[in-house]
């Protein structure tokens, strides 16, 4: 009967250049998805929020998952403005 460390010897294998430049590539496709998916849309949004006259913070309510991207919008959207209430 095959044990669960038997099922991972490829894993002690001989070093192989090409596998480790592939998994680079993989770390830094990763990476990139990241900023441009997280990132980026919480600075457009703080942005937004800060030109709206809303706080700037209210970007991070981009990170609840599933709902928190609809939540902003929702905000920006039906939301009096700020600004709206000043000028």
């Amino acid at each position: 009967m095959p044990t669960l460390l038997s099922s991972f010897a490829w894993l002690q294998q001989a070093h192989d250049p090409s596998a480790a430049g592939l998994m680079g590539l993989g770390c830094g496709f990763i990476l990139l998805s990241v900023i441009v998916g997280v990132v980026l849309p919480i600075l457009c949004f703080w942005r937004i929020f800060s030109k709206a006259g809303y706080n700037g913070a209210l970007a991070l309510l981009c990170l609840v998952p599933g709902v928190g991207m609809i939540i902003v919008l929702c905000i920006l959207a039906f939301g009096t403005w700020p600004n709206e209430r000043r000028g």
